[in-house]
């Protein structure tokens, strides 16, 4: 008689810590290799940090720009690309944390993490708008 392997409390453990192991070396790494490629265009440029813009964007708008940025190679929207990916990094384990609390039953901490998921996305939410 085989006994069927449930998926279980190690198994998330285990993907949540390669998530946050591949998770900061994805993003570092793309960062860094925006920040060789906004060397390489702009490295020459003399930056002037007396003056910093005004942005009145919305969220939505900064990540489509990003986004539009990154897949055309520019280096300062691949740079953000990276940080966007490290702030995603423990979201995502907030979000695993909760499909694991969810399987092992542990209502107490579903509750505790559906409260930190809308702490974040308050946070987001007013972080961003003016």
């Amino acid at each position: 008689m085989v006994q069927e392997e449930k998926f279980g409390e190690k198994d998330f453990q285990t993907i949540i810590g390669n998530l946050l192991r591949y998770g900061v070396w994805i993003s570092l790494s793309v960062a860094f290799i925006g920040g060789i490629v906004y060397l390489l265009n702009h490295g020459t440029q003399i930056e002037d940090y007396s003056v910093f813009k005004e942005n009145d964007r919305n969220i939505f708008e900064v990540i489509a720009a990003v986004y539009n940025g990154a897949i055309t190679g520019d280096g300062a929207s691949l740079i953000f690309t990276g940080i966007i990916l490290l702030f995603l990094t423990p979201v995502l384990r907030v979000l695993l944390s909760l499909f694991s609390f969810l399987l092992e039953k542990d209502y107490l901490y579903v509750g505790i993490t559906l409260i930190v998921i809308a702490i974040i996305i308050i946070s987001i939410s007013f972080g961003f708008s003016h």
